[in-house]
């Protein structure tokens, strides 16, 4: 048995049992994929999949046993090649970091600056999509370290840690009735046509729920995935509109009232996550501990080592 085998079997498995793609995906052909596949069921002396015909039609039982083996096996593999990086280039690489487009554009420009400062050969490539995309990213090692609200506690291959508690708040032109009011209430919004986040996205939930515990049905005119598109339409007169706070720190929004509503929807917890029992390299328990002083690198390694007990913000 080799890795390749492992490489075709868990690449099989990603596309849905389709050996075409898997192939594609591995830049081979198909009968080479399929025959290591059955090499390697012949050497083990069991099926990994049950077909119909030349297709794989489900994962056996024994397969699911060998999967589990060779997630394990290719996990270590990697952790392999990030010591084999770590210490032959201490100060240098590439640190994949996968993330929402709030935090992408909101949060993490400072710590990424000062990362680039404390290590000026390290290279930074930032993959952006939703929270339940960030959690595969991080799971299929594309990225060594998620960032998001929701979502990421959910996979139980993932090492989640929170990061820092957020609320949202309402946006509104200075000339509209409510801007007045220093408190607002959510009976005030529901009167209105609002202007918010896709339900994936930055604390939507939590929007909702608060809705439906009042038994309010709210107007949503306009959804979308980033606060700026929100803030534009706010200020085009098309409703109020609701985005997370970090979304107002900088001084583009003093044509806009902004009114904290953490009284209404609670508060958020962003949360950072890594691949259990991966191993990482130096510069990305830095740029955890930029993010938050709650993290170092001692929770995070105590935490990867399985000893994940979540704290209190």
């Amino acid at each position: 048995m080799n890795l390749h085998q492992f490489k075709f079997v868990q690449e099989a498995v990603r596309r849905n049992l389709n050996l075409t793609e898997a192939a594609k995906a591995l830049h081979t052909s198909q009968p080479g994929v399929s025959k290591a596949i059955i090499e390697l069921e012949e050497e083990l002396g069991v099926e990994i999949f049950a077909r119909h015909g030349k297709r794989l039609k489900r994962v056996t039982e024994p397969g699911q046993h060998v999967l589990a083996s060779i997630e394990l096996i290719m996990r270590e593999v990697g952790n392999l090649k990030r010591i084999g990086e770590q210490f032959s280039a201490q100060d240098s690489g590439t640190l994949s970091i996968a993330t929402t487009h709030t935090q992408a554009r909101y949060v993490l420009p400072v710590p990424v600056a000062k990362l680039r400062e404390a290590y000026p050969k390290v290279n930074v490539s930032l993959h952006q999509g939703s929270p339940d995309q960030v959690a595969r990213m991080v799971m299929d090692e594309i990225a060594e370290i998620g960032i998001a609200t929701e979502s990421l506690s959910d996979y139980t291959e993932l090492v989640t840690l929170p990061c820092y508690e957020w609320q949202h708040v309402l946006v509104l032109p200075r000339t509209h009735p409510l801007a007045d009011k220093e408190r607002i209430h959510l009976e005030d919004i529901a009167a209105e046509p609002i202007i918010t986040y896709h339900p994936s996205f930055t604390g939507r939930t939590r929007i909702d729920h608060a809705f439906a515990q009042k038994k309010l049905t709210p107007r949503v005119a306009l959804e979308a995935i980033d606060s700026d598109v929100i803030k534009t339409y706010v200020r085009l007169g098309l409703g109020v509109g609701i985005v997370a706070e970090m979304a107002v720190r900088d001084d583009s929004n003093a044509d806009l009232v902004v009114r904290p509503m953490g009284h209404v929807f609670g508060t958020n917890i962003a949360r950072v996550a890594f691949k259990r029992s991966a191993y990482l390299r130096n510069f990305v328990f830095k740029f955890a501990e930029l993010l938050s002083d709650r993290l170092d690198r001692n929770l995070i390694a105590k935490a990867l080592a399985g000893h994940n007990q979540d704290y209190e913000l």
